[in-house]
């Protein structure tokens, strides 16, 4: 009865998590707003507080601010992220940067550029059935461990830290890479597998159900990874300088803000944007990912992150040939909101 009410809840809390993507008001969206606005649609990979300073961006009003009438849409997905930009359907994509990388690599002639970089460690966590405080990689040998989807970022940081630790991906465990984003919780609670690999809320729903217990972080034992950035094709950056700059300012404002700002106080600032979940909850998560560094202190996407990028792609087999940083990294509207 336990893991069914467990899988019911995990489901109902990412199937309602995702699908407000609302965000596109604000609460401070007064007097300092531009009287002319410019809407822009914005699509992300999912609906995450691992994002918390975009969303103390909206909350705050920043966006409003820059006159921005910000419209929030998921894309569950990076590839279905990448196509709503390639199809004109977004103006901006935030994602794994790998997106970029891929799509530059097909071909794609008006091809989409990173400008703003968000994240700088992984979000994930991997859960355990029992605590394990002296918990090792290794400890993952002969294990079945439920991961991420091909080619995505949390399962090719997942292989890198695992070679990292002087294990094989695919001889000395198993990866079960065949379940749906977003249902690793239900499937682990529900008995399978040894291990999984989850995202906030999940990997805070599993614990306080006892049904899981987070033994390790990727984001900690990953290192400095630019895990996600907003992208936009080449010919939008081209014809909208300054809408991009004010979407840069209005997101760096939400940097400072976390920058400056207790766990406590960024849960209460973006607990609209999650109001499936409680003030407590939001405030465990966030201070997980406050306490590992996992939001930079600026927007620029350096060259030393894109080449970290590429030697994780490359270390997946991922990397079918080295595209320029130049090409596809343009850090002019993150230094000047950086000013």
């Amino acid at each position: 009865m336990k893991k069914k009410k467990m899988r019911m809840a995990v489901c109902l809390l990412l199937a309602v998590s995702m699908v407000l993507c609302a965000g596109c008001g604000s609460k401070k969206a007064g007097s300092e707003s531009s009287s002319k606005t410019t809407k822009v649609t914005l699509n992300e990979v999912a609906h995450s507080i691992f994002y918390a300073p975009m969303y103390v961006a909206i909350e705050e009003g920043y966006f409003a601010e820059e006159g921005i009438e910000l419209e929030l849409i998921c894309g569950f997905g990076a590839d279905k992220t990448m196509t709503a930009v390639l199809s004109g359907e977004a103006d901006i994509g935030f994602m794994g940067s790998e997106a970029t990388i891929y799509t530059y690599n097909e071909g794609a002639e008006d091809y989409v550029v990173n400008f703003a970089q968000l994240t700088q460690r992984a979000g994930n966590f991997l859960v355990a059935r029992e605590p394990m405080p002296e918990f090792a990689w290794s400890d993952l040998m002969g294990k079945n461990v439920l991961g991420g989807r091909k080619g995505g970022m949390p399962e090719m940081v997942f292989e890198y830290i695992l070679k990292k630790n002087n294990m094989n991906p695919t001889a000395d465990l198993t990866i079960d890479q065949s379940i749906d984003f977003g249902s690793t919780a239900a499937a682990f609670s529900g008995g399978q597998g040894d291990f999984s690999v989850e995202f906030e809320p999940s990997a805070t729903a599993l614990e306080q159900e006892g049904a899981g217990y987070v033994v390790a972080s990727l984001g900690v034992d990953s290192g400095f990874v630019p895990y996600t950035a907003f992208s936009a094709k080449t010919s939008y950056l081209e014809k909208n300088p300054q809408i991009i700059q004010s979407f840069t300012n209005a997101l760096q404002k939400g940097m400072d803000y976390v920058n400056s700002h207790s766990p406590e106080e960024i849960a209460k600032a973006i607990q609209p944007q999650f109001a499936e979940t409680d003030l407590d909850t939001i405030t465990t998560i966030v201070t997980r990912y406050y306490e590992q560094e996992t939001w930079k202190t600026d927007l620029i996407f350096e060259q030393e992150s894109f080449d970290l990028l590429l030697d994780i792609l490359r270390e997946a087999d991922e990397l079918s040939a080295v595209p320029p940083y130049s090409d596809l990294v343009n850090t002019q509207f993150a230094e000047e909101a950086a000013k």
